[in-house]
């Protein structure tokens, strides 16, 4: 059971949350909650996105896509495939 709470929102905001709420199919709060859940998931997915791009950034291994996507379809059809190798770092820099 949640902790009963009053936010004032002007009534602009107001009647656009409305509307969006009842154009999904819900009542403000449930807009409101699956609202910032979903925010919650987007920034915990770019925290991620900077983490996984420093690794690289330190050398840490990188596949082809295309590579990913034949295995990945090779798996699903069944077939024994082997994983894809990791690119090889251009260490010139």
């Amino acid at each position: 059971m949640g902790i009963a709470t009053t936010i004032r929102l002007s009534p602009g905001l107001s009647k656009r949350i409305e509307a969006l709420a009842k154009a999904a199919g819900k009542t403000a709060e449930e807009w409101t909650v699956d609202t910032l859940t979903r925010e919650e998931q987007r920034q915990s997915f770019r925290a991620e996105a900077r983490k996984s791009l420093a690794a690289v950034a330190l050398g840490a291994p990188t596949w082809d896509a295309e590579d990913v996507f034949a295995y990945v379809r090779a798996k699903v059809a069944g077939r024994r495939v082997k994983r894809p190798l990791p690119r090889p770092r251009d260490h010139s820099s």
